[in-house]
């Protein structure tokens, strides 16, 4: 046993938890993409086509085909490349449990003399008589691949591999890869990336300029672009090839540029380029495996689905206007494991100072607020259903005090004739954004910033003055989970001696509702796979049942539903109701009942998502805005991940099963002390 530390998302405390030696190891695997990889029917099929083509070139040239698959996971290419008609195989897989996984999988289908699992990553690899490998291979088998293509350094990998471990001449699985992109305009994007100026009452509050010119976040915005819809955004460019690499020939992962030039489509503001790749498995191009969105497919067209690649969005630096027919150049910067875009007249380029150094966050607010955040900043109708609700709470002689991190809600304060406004800070990065915001709209001197937790705020802090009003959205960085944000309750009890008596709270309460639901696609991150293009690999699907019981399986998980098509199977139900009036309980709060699955369909999990409720009158959902009458398709609140609980015993007995159920029975018990909802679901027949 071990002891970690760990901030509790819910109460601020640091709490030390007695963990079992393997809990890392088990949520690596229990958080894997493997089981999603296994079920991609469309990937599986390309590769072993892919492979099939390759073995059979090397066999025409009269050569042995030896094969290196680096990267290994389950096995599954190795034993391809086997029933294909290589003479041996040398799988690499550096995560041990994984390799441990391969070994047995490999040996249960009766490819343990031809297939030889190495437990290392490919750098450490040896050659020769006594080293891991007897000979240098000619057919390399790769999936090292990420939503970026080379975020799992693939290109070094590759490079390594090339130089060390293949003959002179080697056939590649899959052949190349080709990167595209498009120049488009998108309120809805950008809304991610940069904090644009409100509208209070006729009044512009204006983003700090260090912000607007903030290249922002460095990493890759990845989404099922799919769920995107074509009206949101406009095209300013054709689809274009930025850059290809054909790993068929040695590969280099130093930085390089790719410039494009394009003649811009139409008038319009050029904001972010939206991005995929593919896969030729051969040579020819003829076995290919796409990651393009949905919208690209024909209307007849099955759109393959799958959570391990999806598409990315890239920020240009800034927002730049073009008109139709301007001639431009669109510059891809790639080093050896990520991707970054420039937009410029054509030639700029080569005078243009920096432009292949990695973009990385010089304001700060692009490492407090994640995109999701930006977006709900951003958010014109609900800063409008808060303002409201101020309103009504809100007089001249208010002392207010708030709560939240990064919050503008001290500024819709302020703007409703408030006197006196504090607001907590407590992370530094945090607390010099804020002052930026306030210093930028000269409200510096009107909006006090303490930077401290809400238990060492003393009276001295607030003037020796009593809050009459204490405000929050909530929302906090450190929340993954919807119930996280519970910790402006603690906050607020932590707060008791500066309340005034009869103080106002806001918002008053919170409550958590349930939803039964059917997903389109998002059960296969669960379900056990099986037999995989003719190979059992039920080894991997206990593997990480052993993982996901070690805990996962009994808690929900965040995910971004929007992203994720579902359909609702039951009402939705109000489970706990948190009253933020009144300080934290001392003993648990237990609640249980059913819901009754009103319409057909296969029960995958349950949703689970809070709505505040800011007065008697107004509230905000963080989860379910809407409910198709007829099939009952689901809107989900698109700036917070909900909570989905995956009902495994539904998702074991396989897609094709005939069981059904009439109804999803819940335990809900909130811990006080612990800042924790312990939950259960069972499905009912």
């Amino acid at each position: 046993m071990v002891f970690c530390g760990r901030v509790n998302p819910t109460t601020g405390a640091m709490d030390w938890i007695q963990e079992d030696e393997d809990y890392d190891y088990h949520q690596e695997i229990a958080r894997s993409s493997y089981a999603d990889m296994l079920h991609d029917k469309d990937r599986n099929e390309k590769y072993y086509q892919g492979i099939k083509a390759a073995v059979k070139r090397v066999k025409e040239r009269g050569e042995k085909a030896i094969v290196l698959d680096i990267g290994t996971g389950t096995g599954l290419l190795s034993m391809m490349a086997i029933t294909s008609g290589a003479d041996y195989c040398y799988a690499i897989e550096v995560f041990t449990p994984m390799a441990e996984a391969a070994l047995r999988i490999v040996k249960a289908n009766g490819f343990g003399d031809k297939i030889k699992v190495i437990n290392k990553h490919s750098k450490e690899v040896t050659m020769g008589p006594d080293g891991d490998m007897m000979e240098r291979a000619n057919i390399l088998i790769t999936e090292l691949f990420d939503t970026e293509l080379i975020g799992e350094g693939a290109l070094p990998s590759y490079e390594h591999a090339q130089q060390n471990l293949m003959q002179e001449r080697w056939e590649a699985v899959p052949h190349r890869a080709t990167v595209y992109a498009q120049v488009v305009e998108s309120h809805r994007l950008w809304s991610w990336n940069k904090l644009l100026p409100i509208n209070i009452d006729n009044k512009l509050i204006q983003p700090p300029p260090e912000i607007q010119t903030c290249p922002g976040a460095p990493s890759v915005c990845d989404i099922q672009l799919s769920q995107l819809s074509p009206d949101d955004f406009k095209t300013l460019s054709d689809i274009m090839d930025i850059f290809s690499v054909d790993f068929s020939q040695q590969v280099s992962s130093a930085t390089v540029s790719h410039p494009i030039n394009f003649t811009s489509l139409a008038n319009g503001a050029a904001q972010v380029v939206l991005s995929w790749w593919d896969i030729d498995m051969d040579p020819e191009g003829t076995i290919n495996c796409t990651m393009k969105p949905g919208w690209l497919y024909p209307a007849d067209h099955p759109v393959p689905w799958r959570d391990h690649w999806m598409q990315c969005v890239y920020f240009l630096p800034a927002e730049k206007k073009v008109t139709q027919g301007e001639e431009l150049c669109l510059t891809a910067y790639q080093d050896d494991y990520c991707v970054w875009y420039k937009l410029m007249k054509p030639g700029a380029e080569e005078s243009s100072s920096g432009s292949d150094e990695r973009p990385v966050c010089l304001c700060g607010a692009h490492i407090i607020w994640n995109r999701a955040r930006f977006g709900e900043l951003n958010d014109h109708g609900r800063i409008e259903k808060y303002k409201e609700a101020l309103r009504k709470i809100l007089t001249p002689s208010s002392m207010c005090l708030c709560i939240s991190d990064g919050s503008l809600l001290p500024l819709l304060a302020y703007s409703v004739g408030v006197a006196q406004v504090y607001t907590i800070e407590y992370s530094s990065m945090s607390q010099q954004v804020m002052e930026k915001l306030f210093q930028t709209n000269h409200l510096k001197e009107a909006i006090p910033i303490l930077q401290k937790t809400p238990d060492k705020v003393t009276s001295a802090d607030l003037e020796d003055r009593k809050v009459s009003t204490l405000i929050g959205e909530p929302f906090f960085t450190t929340s993954l989970l919807p119930w996280h944000n519970l910790y402006f309750w603690y906050s607020r009890t932590a707060l008791s001696g500066n309340l005034a008596e009869g103080c106002t709270v806001f918002p008053m309460s919170a409550s958590l509702y349930v939803l039964a639901v059917e997903f389109k696609d998002l059960w296969r991150i669960r379900s056990p796979c099986g037999v995989c293009e003719g190979f059992d690999v039920s080894i991997m699907d206990a593997m990480i049942k052993k993982s996901l019981d070690f805990r996962e399986s009994q808690e929900a998980e965040p995910h971004a539903l929007w992203e994720y098509p579902c359909r609702a199977l039951s009402d939705a139900a109000k489970v706990m109701t948190f009253d933020f009036r009144e300080p934290v309980p001392a003993d648990d709060v237990k609640s249980e009942g059913s819901v009754s699955l009103v319409r057909s369909g296969r029960c995958h999990g349950v949703v689970l998502w809070m709505e505040y409720q800011l007065t008697e009158d107004i509230s905000i959902s963080t989860g379910l805005l809407d409910i198709s009458k007829e099939k009952g398709y689901c809107q989900w609140y698109p700036h917070s991940k909900q909570g989905i609980f995956f009902l495994n015993s539904v998702l074991e007995q396989g897609w094709s099963s005939t069981q059904t159920y009439s109804s999803v029975t819940y335990q809900m018990t909130f811990h006080p002390k612990l800042g924790d909802i312990k939950m259960n679901f069972i499905a009912n027949s």
